[in-house]
């Protein structure tokens, strides 16, 4: 890499690492500069998980006061993302390269019609809960494991926009605030993040300096982004959210058929 793309990819590891943070879909940043500066898809993909888990681990940090009382809840879930970001780290290199570039964009498509719509779906759920005389179960039970378990299969394969369709389910299957529920997409965005990463590095080329470079920069930017996300009410960050994920579809749209 020349200094000025080193540079680059720094800057995006930086913004990557605050987007996910607060949203998710910092990859859809730091895999097209990747590509920039002449790695191959296989090796930007698997570089590129590699060098986000310190901004994972680094967001997951500065959002821990959401996360006090949530352990059990954490540990349930992340079986799930362990399966699925194994399950995924292995499809990259089993499967061709378009294989989920066509059902991206529609997975993406409807986390988002279900995050605008959870406070309306959250307030019929918990009607019907109600009327039933039944609570909410504090880890969403078989269907949140088994949504949470197909979207780290598809985070174990490419990560981009894995964030927002963990928020949307867990925004229709839990009750509680969303601030939390984004502190436990921190958390299990960066088990996804380890789990392919660790597999990679027995089957998969890095590239060391994206690695490193990309590492420094989403660590920074795991910081700043819980500095700031954190003081977000519920309807900006929900608004965040659509806003990152409309421009995730148009992205990868524009990848799959420009």
């Amino acid at each position: 890499m020349t200094i000025w793309e080193m540079l680059a990819v720094l800057v995006a590891g930086i913004s990557a690492g605050a987007i996910n943070t607060v949203v998710g879909s910092g990859t859809l940043i730091t895999f097209p500069v990747l590509l920039a500066t002449g790695l191959p898809p296989v090796t930007a993909t698997v570089s590129n998980a590699l060098g986000l888990i310190p901004g994972s681990i680094s967001g997951a940090i500065g959002y821990r006061a959401e996360l006090t009382g949530q352990r059990p809840r954490v540990l349930r879930l992340g079986v799930a993302a362990v399966i699925g970001g194994f399950t995924g780290a292995t499809l990259l290199l089993v499967l061709p390269s378009t294989a989920f570039e066509t059902i991206v964009p529609v997975l993406v498509t409807l986390a988002l019609v279900l995050v605008i719509l959870q406070p309306r779906l959250a307030r019929a759920v918990q009607a019907r809960r109600a009327r039933k005389g039944i609570s909410a179960g504090p880890d969403g039970g078989p269907l949140l494991f088994t949504g949470l378990l197909l979207a780290s299969v598809y985070g174990g394969y490419f990560t981009a926009a894995q964030g927002i369709i963990y928020v949307a389910l867990m925004g229709m299957l839990l009750d509680d605030t969303l601030q939390r529920l984004n502190a436990v997409k921190n958390i299990l965005a960066a088990i996804v993040n380890s789990v392919a990463a660790l597999f990679f590095l027995f089957v998969a080329e890095f590239d060391w300096t994206a690695v490193a470079l990309i590492a420094a920069g989403s660590t920074v930017g795991g910081q700043l982004g819980a500095r700031f996300g954190r003081k977000l009410p519920p309807a900006a960050l929900r608004a965040l959210v659509v806003t990152v994920g409309v421009v995730a579809i148009v992205q990868l749209l524009i990848h799959r058929y420009g």
